[in-house]
């Protein structure tokens, strides 16, 4: 046997005893990824909406051979790695909320799904828009073996966008062409007159419009809908609302919502986005003492004159003064009726009164009020009132009838005189 023949086996038996080394290898391959909407892509403007999106990754290993010697990759060609997926609102009416999101490395024919929160804008028009959506991501490329034990991977970045198609429907949109307050002031209840027009792009069966309070406003509806049956695009419709003020408000504008809910064409019961508008409220109705002190004398009675003047915006109805007498007073007479009242307009309120022959002289302040009903026929009371009553010093000179002795001995002389006439004319 010659030396060439000895080292063939050797190598021969080298190879039957170590195992043989082979790994799968996939060439012309690279994700593929799609994407669509899950469930409805159809909102209506003003909408809160959550859009669900499905991805799927649709990449295929379409080249396979197994290489002996060759180390096994660890990715596959057609996996995307690190994916991040974002939804912009591209010239939509839509505002995204939904930063992008991270959901890791999708597989050859594998899908995820993410949701993205949006706002329909309340003037969105009806239509339809593309919303762009992009996805980041990476796959292998390619790998080189530089040697038997090490292996270099490239990968290689992508930035894809998708379009994805939503609906904007179409609605009956409003616009409040006048807002014209009746009687409306601090603490009453009064009305609220509106012009609306259907500035929409649909007509609205079976509308009502209803106005609301809008946050902490003081202006609260009383009537809170108004039923207008069809209202058609175009269409402008006068609606008549009672409201009330709250007591702690101010002379100032206030803002209320209005919006309507009608049927679409498909039966469904919208509401739209509500309208709000400002509405100026009139000062609270008020009274002033307008006359000076009313002067009395201590130990006598007799009528007080007190001026109330309205010094509100609005007109006020079936007055009535009413006035507390305390120590050193009293009265039998407390209540006077001063009728209506425009603003500016006074009336003169007419009180019996009685004063102790103990009184200080001095100027006093008497609780008083006013009564009054508003244009409603609300009744009302007014904010406490000061009359102001001057006592001057008691004399009986002055006023000897306003001492019970005094008008005593006077009756006594007077019957004494009676009886001594009678007498005389008797003895004649």
């Amino acid at each position: 046997m010659d030396v060439r023949t000895i080292i063939a086996l050797v190598l021969l038996l080298a190879c039957c005893a170590a195992p043989v080394l082979a790994a799968t290898k996939y060439i012309d391959s690279s994700p593929d990824l799609s994407a669509a909407i899950s469930g409805t892509n159809e909102f209506s403007p003003g909408q809160d909406a959550t859009i669900s999106i499905i991805v799927q990754n649709n990449g295929l290993n379409t080249f396979k051979f197994v290489d002996s010697g060759t180390i096994e990759r660890d990715d596959l060609p057609n996996t995307a790695k690190l994916v991040t997926i974002g939804l912009a609102s591209g010239n939509a009416p839509i505002l995204i909320r939904t930063d992008p999101q991270r959901v890791g490395d999708i597989m050859g024919t594998g899908t995820v799904t993410v949701k993205i929160q949006a706002k329909i804008l309340n003037n969105a028009t009806a239509g339809q828009y593309e919303l762009p959506l992009i996805i980041q991501y990476k796959y292998l490329a390619s790998s080189d073996q530089e040697a038997s034990e090490n292996i270099l991977f490239l990968y290689k970045a992508v930035n894809q966008t998708i379009p994805l198609v939503v609906k904007i429907k179409p609605r009956v949109d409003i616009e409040v062409l006048e807002a014209t307050p009746e009687n409306l002031n601090v603490g009453m209840e009064g009305y609220l007159n509106i012009r609306i027009k259907n500035t929409g792009s649909v007509d609205g069966k079976q509308a009502t419009l209803k106005i609301t309070r809008n946050g902490e406003s003081p202006i609260i509806p009383t009537d809170t809908s108004v039923f207008v049956g069809d209202f058609p695009r175009g269409e402008v419709i006068t609606c008549r609302y009672k409201v009330a003020v709250s007591g702690n408000a101010e002379k100032q504008t206030y803002p209320v919502d209005v919006s309507v809910t009608y049927e679409n064409n498909e039966g469904a019961v919208i509401t739209s986005s509500p309208y709000t508008l400002g509405i100026p409220v009139g000062a609270k109705t008020k009274f002033l003492v307008a006359s000076t002190p009313a002067q009395v004398t201590a130990g006598s009675q007799g009528v007080i004159l007190v001026d109330y003047q309205n010094a509100g915006d609005t007109t006020v109805y079936n007055a009535q003064s009413r006035i507390t007498a305390v120590d050193p007073f009293s009265s039998s007479d407390d209540t006077a009726y001063l009728g209506d009242l425009k603003p500016g307009e006074s009336a003169t309120a007419r009180y019996g009164i009685s004063v102790s022959d103990a009184a200080v002289s001095k100027e006093y302040s008497l609780d008083s009020e006013v009564r009054y009903r508003d244009a409603l026929s609300n009744s009302q009371i007014s904010d406490t009132l000061k009359a102001r009553v001057l006592v001057t010093p008691g004399s009986g000179t002055a006023n000897p009838l306003s001492n019970p002795l005094v008008l005593l001995i006077i009756i006594a002389a007077i019957i004494g005189a009676g009886y001594y006439v009678l007498v005389r004319r008797t003895k004649k």
